[in-house]
């Protein structure tokens, strides 16, 4: 098993992770917690900003007048299906909740789907849910990254993983392994990382540790497994 980095160290291991996901259990074992964050090196990705509609996460342009391609930057990254919280990096989000609307899974939503179109980094595409049952150890949480395998955009590799919570621990995917051109995509498993109690704290260190020149939005939420209470924290690099 591979030790715990801290957030502040997972964060700055690189300066462009692109778009990550972290999900897992606080410390005192009593709420469940995920963050989402976006990245930009293009004015079109630059220009976004997270907007909350009840438990549903949009991204929205920062100023309309220059979107110049809405097709991967602009969508839903969270949306709540009855006891399951779907995160992710694009569209893909509204496969999975039909999926699960419709009596499927997780990985039925995600065999039909590809990384993304966008040549030459092929973007792989990220994704998590959380499934929130009626009992507090009733918690456990999936996670998938879909990415190019020949580099040429004709084949996909897909990876799932299921994990049955531990206290104070998070699993962390993210798109890009490191800066470049094109942009390496993800590798390996899902990282583990330390996780307290207080999501301000939470989302403090995944801020604070993301590439100042890159970085644009971040998301995260609390959820109690016992009461289903919750409490989010929204950054955005720009405020409208």
């Amino acid at each position: 098993m591979s030790q715990r980095k801290s957030l502040a160290r997972a964060m700055g291991a690189c300066s462009y992770p692109g778009r990550g996901i972290v999900v897992g259990k606080t410390s005192d074992g009593k709420k469940a917690v995920f963050a989402y964050f976006i990245m930009g090196r293009s004015a079109n990705s630059r220009n976004r900003v997270f907007a909350c509609y009840g438990d549903e996460v949009k991204t929205e342009p920062f100023d309309a007048s220059k979107v110049e391609d809405p097709s991967l930057i602009i969508y839903s990254p969270v949306k709540v299906v009855g006891k399951d919280i779907i995160v992710t990096n694009g569209d893909q989000t509204d496969s999975i909740e039909q999926s699960l609307k419709g009596g499927h899974c997780f990985r039925h939503a995600l065999m039909g789907r590809t990384f993304e179109p966008d040549s030459p980094n092929y973007t792989p595409r990220i994704s998590a849910v959380l499934h929130l049952g009626k009992r507090v150890s009733d918690y456990t949480y999936e996670m998938s990254v879909l990415k190019c395998a020949d580099g040429k955009g004709k084949k996909c590799e897909r990876f799932f993983f299921c994990f049955e919570p531990e206290n104070g621990t998070g699993h962390y995917i993210h798109t890009y392994r490191r800066d470049g051109n094109p942009l390496p995509s993800f590798e390996g498993e899902p990282e583990r990382v330390r996780l307290g109690n207080d999501i301000k704290a939470i989302a403090s260190e995944i801020w604070e540790n993301l590439d100042a020149d890159n970085k644009i939005s971040l998301y995260c939420r609390a959820v109690d497994l016992r009461t289903g209470e919750t409490e989010s924290v929204l950054l955005n690099k720009y405020r409208k």
